[in-house]
């Protein structure tokens, strides 16, 4: 069986005939959806605080009775559960700014002598290698003139 309200009263002041909570719960979500978004905007960020709140109010209202002023006590449980929302956005997206920012141990220190560095340009070690004095003075020549055809 359902639980049905009494005494309960519409924004105007007038009664609200008995109407199971659920009843209730769908008649007033989009009257506190319509609230909170022109209070504070995020269409997607109330949509889901306002569920949040259908979803405590569900689970309260049949077991100590519903609140006096019900849609007022849905537009602060919607807006104190979109305060924590985007309370928790925001750590989130520092979070990540500040991972973000974070140096990789790779890049903490110089590469090694013995190897480049991954973007590092090897213009000029192709061209020491074409003048080695262990050539001979024909292959210098020959490596100098295919590295400047290139």
């Amino acid at each position: 069986m359902r639980p049905v309200l009494d005494g309960v009263e519409d924004l105007a002041g007038r009664p609200v005939p008995h109407l199971p909570v659920e009843d209730l719960l769908r008649e007033l979500a989009p009257q506190v959806l319509d609230a909170l978004v022109r209070r504070y905007g995020h269409f997607d960020t109330v949509e889901n605080a306002v569920q949040e709140a259908l979803i405590a109010a569900a689970d309260h209202w049949p077991r100590d009775g519903v609140p006096e002023n019900p849609q007022g006590w849905l537009i602060t449980v919607a807006s104190r559960r979109l305060t924590d929302l985007l309370r928790r956005e925001q750590a989130r997206m520092r979070r990540e700014d500040t991972v973000a920012r974070w140096a990789l141990p790779e890049q903490w220190r110089a590469p090694p002598a013995d190897r480049a560095p991954p973007d590092a340009d090897d213009t000029l070690i192709l061209l020491f290698l074409c003048c080695h004095p262990a050539l001979s003075p024909a292959s210098q020549i020959g490596g100098r003139s295919t590295y400047v055809r290139r």
